[in-house]
């Protein structure tokens, strides 16, 4: 069974730093395309930043580029994603997301894409 756990969510004033972590279990990330979404309330859930190809490949929303970096422990099985330069804007839950299909990351409308598992998320707030 396919399970993904997030965490390292919390409060930082704008400027600040996170970290998230998605633990996988149930397969190896690395053969899978995983990702990074956030949803604010009253709108749909947003790419942020995806890899694939063992880790070999990434690819960030225009608006998290240079702030934002997405990597994966493959040994520990745990996804990640670095955030630096924080903005109010940033403000959401945060999911990971993953899908065995690798033309889901690959595709150019990665951004919208509904991947096939997701965790439960966790809540960044980012205060001015």
């Amino acid at each position: 069974q396919v399970q993904l756990v997030e965490s390292g969510g919390g409060s930082v004033q704008a400027g600040g730093s996170l970290r998230l972590s998605c633990a996988v279990s149930g397969y190896t990330d690395s053969d899978y395309c995983m990702s990074w979404f956030r949803q604010t309330p009253g709108k749909d859930r947003e790419g942020v930043a995806i890899i694939y190809n063992g880790g070999g490949v990434t690819d960030y929303a225009d608006s998290v580029k240079g702030r934002f970096t997405i990597s994966q422990d493959n040994a520990k099985n745990t996804l990640y994603l670095q955030m630096n330069s924080l903005k109010p804007e940033d403000t959401a839950i945060y999911y990971c997301g993953a899908d065995p299909d690798f033309s889901i990351c690959a595709g150019a409308d990665w951004e919208g894409a509904d991947f096939g598992h997701w965790g439960q998320g966790t809540q960044v707030t980012v205060s001015s």
